[in-house]
């Protein structure tokens, strides 16, 4: 393996550099087929096989029940927020918990399918906490709830997956698991539905992987477009309309990287390691850096800070580009600086930037 940057992008995201070397071997002949994967019918032997190893290892990776579908869509994260009230609405309630800003786009899109409405929100600390599960307002006849149980930008996850039955709520859970997906395992008996665009934990963006229970599908409003339609997607195999194949393929890779790693658990033994590391310099750095997420709705993935002095931050992020750390400017609606540590970050990525951090700190401080 080469030294490389370390990249930490929000999304699309660093891969691991395995999966990069065995896609440049196969680029010209996959596995002596006389094709690269580009190349191929989706409806060809060769990308089939691809396919079922895909969709089998994910499977077992999570422990997606049998009852579960899943499905290889297009549209991504945003695309979804439509995609989901169009085959699961039914026209009526949707109530979802804003957190952060991918929620908060969630309810707005949803708005133009069905009556959706806030249920409860953290906007009051700036979405640095999450609000009580206790304290959500939720509807008798929503026909789901929706979270997004960990939010890129604002850097806030739900530890566990809120358990609605006991809140006396009978409406499926959604889940919008972009940025954390495959760094933790789900509870699917708490979930109704969850998706996951590739460009964080899986692969290129392109891809966008959705585990729905078999009772959810077929419930499309005439509205929806028939290539977003569940059930089609679902009856046909993900192959109603072209997917994105190579989209497919690299995240196939990718679940077999995890597996040779350990699995889920290996990756969120990491995720924990991480994240302390970083969380730990940033409690511990004397102020001259701050994380403004409550303790207990920090986000392993995605580690939102800023300078104490931002009139350093320009330096900073020439200074980090300079030691081959990339890719740490926060995003423009909330500025200051953002580490995203998917899973293919290895902990020598953080260690770098930790010791970086103390550098500059020393130096500027």
């Amino acid at each position: 393996m080469t030294l490389r940057p370390y990249n930490f992008s929000a999304g699309p995201a660093t891969l691991p550099e395995s999966v990069l070397h065995t896609a440049a071997a196969d680029m010209l002949d996959w596995h002596g087929c006389g094709m690269g994967v580009m190349e191929m019918s989706h409806r060809g032997k060769e990308f089939i096989a691809i396919y079922e190893q895909a969709e089998a290892t994910v499977r077992e990776l999570l422990a997606v029940p049998a009852h579960f579908r899943i499905l290889f869509m297009q549209g991504g994260g945003l695309g979804e927020n439509a995609i989901v009230p169009m085959n699961l609405s039914r026209g009526g309630l949707v109530d979802v918990v804003v957190t952060g800003s991918w929620s908060q786009k969630s309810l707005k899109e949803a708005q133009r399918y069905a009556d959706a409405a806030c249920a409860a929100s953290n906007e009051a600390s700036g979405h640095t906490t999450l609000p009580a599960v206790a304290s959500w307002q939720l509807r008798r006849d929503a026909a789901y709830v929706h979270i997004c149980s960990n939010e890129t930008i604002h850097g806030v996850e739900f530890q566990t997956l809120p358990d609605l039955k006991a809140l006396g709520c009978e409406a499926p859970l959604v889940v919008d698991a972009s940025s954390h997906i495959l760094s933790r395992s789900i509870d699917w008996d708490r979930v109704g539905l969850v998706f996951a665009g590739a460009q964080k934990n899986i692969g290129p963006a392109g891809v966008t992987l959705v585990f729905v229970r078999d009772d959810l599908i077929g419930h499309a409003l005439p509205i929806c477009p028939s290539a977003f339609d569940y059930k089609n997607v679902a009856v046909n195999g993900s192959m109603y309309n072209t997917p994105p194949t190579y989209g497919i393929y690299i995240a196939g890779l990718v679940f077999e990287w995890i597996r040779e790693q350990g699995g889920v658990a290996e990756m969120e033994r990491r995720a924990i390691e991480k994240s302390t590391l970083l969380y730990r310099y940033l409690d511990d750095n004397g102020g001259f850096y701050v994380n403004r997420i409550a303790s207990d709705a920090r986000s392993r993935m995605n580690v939102p800070f800023f300078l104490a002095d931002e009139s350093l931050n320009e330096a900073f992020l020439a200074g980090a580009k300079a030691q081959g750390l990339l890719q740490l400017k926060g995003h423009k609606s909330v500025g200051g600086m953002r580490a995203s540590i998917y899973n293919a970050m290895p902990l020598a990525g953080v260690q770098a930037l930790v010791n970086y951090m103390q550098d500059f700190a020393h130096r500027h401080g």
